[in-house]
């Protein structure tokens, strides 16, 4: 399948001292730097070194089975990116929220400040959270229905937008002569009532650069693929072989047409975990070296957790035991799908299971030479399924630094990624345009 496109997109998705469950264990790292808000600041601009995209931080509302092992989430992601804005200047800066257990107005104006802050570069991975530990810091005694999470996410990201609109983008006057701060003809009231929410408006917080973040989702269930159809600009994916890749892309691009939109307005991006040295062999042993230093007990608490059954007291080398339906699991169905397929057409033991899994809870992970990663995510853009990829270094710094230093280069010399930047919002990286407020068109017909 040949592809007319010539150049894809790059994220790096950021986790503490890196992706694989026992990086703050290994030699590669150095396991304070996962308090130190300069570590984070230092990834943004070697991510802007290569001229990446992006970079992305996940995030969670519960400490969870982990805190003896590992703390995947140290800083609130929003915040953290503000930070990283004042290092770097423009490197796109994508945060994880949750519509679960956020509102709109507080969430939309904290996008907005981080947009304003940074220049227009601010994203928002939008997610529905589920982990039965989150809901418990929310007043839930379970896990919110999948399909109602959903539903709310609708309707808060509809009402996310109403409020990024209430500013047209030239409604900040600042004219001292007159006194005029603003043009009260150019914000709006929105006067939001829905099932769920109900909001006079306007944001406090003036149009800001690109109009609104970039808008990225990550789930691949029914209900997160049509989500991400109607809403999502950019889709972060789990998938391990190409012709699942193939499919997934096929499959979600088919989709927009339904909302009114054309395939180039949607970017996606599978993750990939690269283990990278001068040798393919030397690739598999650091790979190794790291597997080698997973805590079982933790694994097992992370996939009890992920699949819905409790596999602490399991034995390490012997097949999962029966698993529930699909329709059972309230929290996240797509990956629970991928594990357990994975588990199935692999044959393979718990054990096997989370060496597999500890690079990037199920993420394809590739050891290789520099050549061999950037030939892998040719073949994936080029033979359509993917329009970039989500990097996910399993060490950091020094994982993050060998993808720019030796990957991007070669890249750069097939003509498949940017030599430079040429846009100044994360919209633009992406190829897309900013986004007017829906205001602007009916005052427009109006004067006409």
């Amino acid at each position: 399948m040949s592809n007319p496109r010539k150049t894809f997109h790059l994220n790096a998705f950021l986790m503490g001292v890196g992706h694989h469950e026992a990086a703050w264990r290994h030699p590669r790292t150095r396991e304070h730097q996962v308090l130190e808000v300069g570590h984070f600041q230092e990834l943004g601009r070697i991510a802007e070194r290569g001229k990446l995209d992006s970079v992305f931080f996940a995030d969670g509302l519960a400490v969870g089975p982990r805190i003896k092992r590992n703390a995947l989430t140290v800083f609130e992601p929003i915040t953290l990116l503000a930070a990283i804005a004042t290092a770097t200047e423009h490197v796109g800066l994508i945060a994880t929220a949750s519509t679960s257990y956020n509102e709109p107005f507080n969430l939309a104006r904290k996008f907005a400040s981080l947009d304003h802050i940074s220049g227009g570069r601010a994203g928002w991975n939008i997610v529905t959270s589920g982990s039965e530990d989150e809901a418990f810091n929310f007043g839930f005694d379970a896990i919110p229905e999948h399909a109602r999470r959903y539903e709310r996410a609708e309707e808060f990201v509809d009402l996310a937008v109403q409020l990024w609109d209430s500013w047209e983008s030239d409604a900040v006057v600042l004219d001292p002569e007159t006194g005029v701060f603003a043009d009260p003809d150019r914000v709006h009231t929105i006067d939001y009532r829905g099932e769920r929410f109900r909001v006079r408006g306007p944001l406090n917080s003036p149009r800001s650069p690109q109009g609104r973040p970039l808008l990225v989702q990550a789930g691949s269930s029914e209900s997160g693929k049509e989500f991400a159809a109607r809403h999502a600009e950019a889709v972060f994916t789990a998938q391990r072989t190409l012709a699942e890749g193939q499919a997934f892309y096929r499959e979600l691009k088919a989709r927009l047409p339904k909302y009114g939109r054309s395939a180039d307005e949607l970017k996606v991006l599978p993750g990939l975990v690269p283990f990278i040295a001068g040798t393919e062999a030397e690739a598999r042993a650091l790979e190794q070296e790291f597997t080698d230093l997973i805590s079982p007990d933790y694994a097992l608490r992370q996939l009890s957790g992920l699949l819905g059954v409790d596999l602490t007291e399991h034995a390490l080398d012997a097949p999962l035991p029966p698993l529930p339906p699909e329709s059972e699991i309230e929290g996240g169905k797509s990956r629970f799908t991928l594990v357990k397929e994975l588990a199935e057409k692999e044959e393979l033991t718990v054990r096997q299971l989370i060496g597999k899994l500890g690079g990037g809870r199920g993420h394809r992970t590739l050891a290789g030479t520099p050549e061999q990663i950037a030939d892998d995510l040719q073949t994936w853009f080029e033979q359509g399924a993917a329009d970039g990829f989500n990097i996910m270094p399993p060490y950091l710094p020094g994982g993050l630094e060998d993808f720019v230093d030796q990957v991007v280069p070669i890249l750069q010399q097939r003509g498949l990624f940017r030599t430079d930047y040429t846009a100044t919002t994360l919209r633009g990286h992406y190829g897309l345009a900013p986004v007017e407020s829906q205001f602007a068109p009916v005052r427009t017909q109006a004067t006409a």
